[in-house]
């Protein structure tokens, strides 16, 4: 049984929803089809999240929000005619989202939640209902009746381990499946989404729940690029990449596959295939737990991200103090504040963080570190890129560290930090924001000469 999830471009339009429904009923393993809510049809215009979105904007502020739902009801009623189905659905569109509204407008994360579910929501309705028209048996389930329970955490919802033996029961039916992604349901009945990009998380989930052998994730590329086809024209294809390196590309901004969603299919070691819904023929690119090492050039990919601040702390002796991490890290959870990385020596250490993480709390966390830990110096420094660097293997082969420092200081980019994990997977480069692309092209044409 495969599990197959299709993107916001790929379920954009009726076109788009035919071709989807071509793929998925030309292979019978393709059972259970996750789907997010239509994305855009063309570059200017606004997915349907976005659209709910600015609906849930107008109701908060109290403005007249009644051409937004129409816009939104009209962007399903251009489907809903063009695959010639009932208006029925564009009625229930409506009284949904006027129910959302009433019932919720005294809270507003879970309203912000249940508004935004309904993309996914009345996409898979519709495409269900298509595909029961073309003749072939197919069944719409909600997230509910699928069993997916979630933690009540708007915006952020945790799978509940115990969903995953109500979800294995999805194999007891016959027809396809069309589940809608993005959301589950919390235990008080709160409709709760998944992060955004969720709809990858709800394919993960239900493919580890029905033991799937395959989980199919449908885009609009072929794969995924060795780096940034934004910043570097035509780069190799990946053909074969493990969760370990996938998860450290995700974080460094490789935005085609959610890095949450890889949790789920980790432990049962269940295969990702990264396809095109435009060109379904193409091999894709595969995400296994182990792969074959190929030493000539362990690299498999190069990643930057920008948005990070650096808290940059010295303190003399800094390693005969027993506990002086503990006090710093301790004042970053009292804040709510989570780190990426922490290079340090034997007197200094510097805490990588996302930059909005620390937002609006500068000044308070520094008087706190300088409190508790009396440190000879404290600085902050925004503006910073992580520059990833990834592959298999890295400790195998001699001089990977020296072949990027090098083409970095020849393209005179200074390196502020550096920090290689005990996996040996990937480097981190930290660099100045405004070094980010040139970074990335440099790197690549030192790793993947042509």
């Amino acid at each position: 049984m495969k599990v197959a999830k299709f993107g916001g471009s790929s379920v954009s339009n009726a076109s788009q929803i035919k071709k989807v429904l071509n793929i998925v009923n030309e292979d019978a393993d393709r059972k259970i089809v996750i789907v997010s809510a239509p994305g855009k049809r063309f570059k200017e215009d606004v997915k349907t999240t976005d659209l709910l979105i600015r609906l849930y904007e107008k109701v908060m502020n109290n403005l007249n929000y009644t051409n937004k739902k129409q816009e939104i009801i009209d962007r399903f009623k251009d489907i809903v005619e063009e695959l010639d189905l009932k208006h029925d659905i564009l009625h229930t569109i409506d009284e949904t989202l006027e129910h959302h509204i009433k019932t919720l407008k005294n809270e507003p994360e879970h309203l912000l939640d249940a508004l935004q579910s309904c993309g996914e929501n009345f996409n898979a309705q519709l495409i269900a209902e298509y595909n029961n028209n073309q003749g072939i048996p197919t069944r719409y389930i909600s997230p509910k009746e699928a069993g997916i329970k979630v933690t009540d955490l708007p915006g952020n919802a945790m799978i509940l381990e115990s969903s995953y033996d109500e979800i294995y029961k999805l194999r007891e039916y016959k027809e396809k499946l069309i589940i809608p992604g993005f959301f589950g349901v919390s235990e008080s009945n709160y409709i709760v989404a998944f992060p955004r990009g969720g709809s990858d998380i709800t394919g993960a989930i239900v493919a580890r729940g029905v033991r799937a052998s395959q989980y199919e994730n449908f885009t609009d590329v072929s794969g995924i690029f060795k780096a940034n086809p934004n910043i570097i024209q035509d780069p190799e294809m990946v053909e074969e990449i493990t969760y370990r390196e996938m998860r450290e590309l995700s974080y460094a901004g490789f935005g085609v596959f959610h890095d949450e969603a890889l949790q789920p299919l980790h432990k049962d070691r269940i295969p990702v295939v990264i396809k095109n819904t435009n060109r379904p023929q193409d091999r894709g690119t595969y995400i296994v737990h182990d792969r074959e090492i190929n030493t000539s050039n362990i690299i498999s990919g190069i990643s930057c991200d920008k948005g990070f601040t650096s808290i940059n702390i010295k303190k003399y002796l800094m390693n005969r103090q027993v506990g002086f991490t503990n006090k710093v890290l301790s004042v970053l959870v009292e804040n709510d504040i989570s780190f990426d990385h922490m290079p340090s020596g034997i007197d200094n250490i510097s805490i990588i963080l996302r930059s909005d993480q620390i937002k609006g709390k500068e000044r308070k966390v520094l008087n706190e570190i300088r409190k508790r830990c009396d440190v000879d110096e404290l600085s902050i420094e925004d503006d910073l890129a992580i520059l990833m660097i990834v592959g298999e293997g890295m400790s195998q082969v001699v001089g990977t560290a020296n072949k990027i420092t090098q083409s970095l200081a020849n393209a005179n980019i200074n390196l502020k930090m550096i920090n290689q994990g005990s996996s040996e997977i990937s480097m981190m480069f930290g660099i100045s924001m405004h070094d980010a692309d040139k970074a990335v092209r440099t790197t690549y044409q030192y790793c993947f000469p042509r």
